[in-house]
């Protein structure tokens, strides 16, 4: 049989262990990053393959943000088919989605600010989006750092057996 889950919750409450562990850590500094990113690309104008970076920084986000709250309040068994394997998903999430997609995002983001390099010159006197590519690569690339070591985290967790998140 499986081993017994997390103890049940009775009421709704902020699962203070979880916020001071370096996987709730690691969260908030994904959170924060990440919204860093899109928000960077989203007030600018843009064009071409960055949609796909804006697409993939939102998503990520948006799922990293599911992922604290339910952690958050201790409520991830009530997740089905995931609860159970609460740990794990961290984990795909993580390794799969979090750096894969904003480690894609960085590099379209990079790409884009190496063409237009050519307008952060003095004396250039038109509209340059240089300064946003590059912090929006910088902040993708943060962030893939961060859900690297995050993943790392859950894989030696998850070595050592480890099933709830705390």
């Amino acid at each position: 049989p499986p081993p017994p889950g997390p103890p049940a919750r009775g009421s709704l409450g902020v699962h203070r262990a979880f916020l001071r562990s370096a996987l709730g850590l690691l969260r908030l500094g994904q959170l924060g990053m990440g919204a860093a990113c899109w928000l960077t690309v989203a007030a600018h104008r843009y064009e071409g393959a960055a949609h796909f970076a804006l697409f993939a920084a939102v998503l990520v986000w948006l799922l990293t943000l599911g992922l604290f709250g339910l952690s958050a309040l201790g409520r991830w068994e009530m997740v089905p088919w995931l609860g159970a394997r609460w740990l794990m998903a961290n984990l795909v999430h993580d390794l799969a989605l979090g750096v894969g997609l904003y480690a894609a995002a960085a590099g379209i983001m990079g790409h884009k600010a190496g063409r237009k390099s050519y307008c952060n010159l003095p004396g250039y006197s038109q509209h340059c989006l240089y300064g946003a590519y590059l912090g929006a690569a910088v902040c993708g690339a943060v962030a893939a750092c961060l859900y690297l070591f995050s993943g790392l985290y859950c894989l030696a967790r998850r070595c050592r057996d480890q099933r709830d998140i705390v």
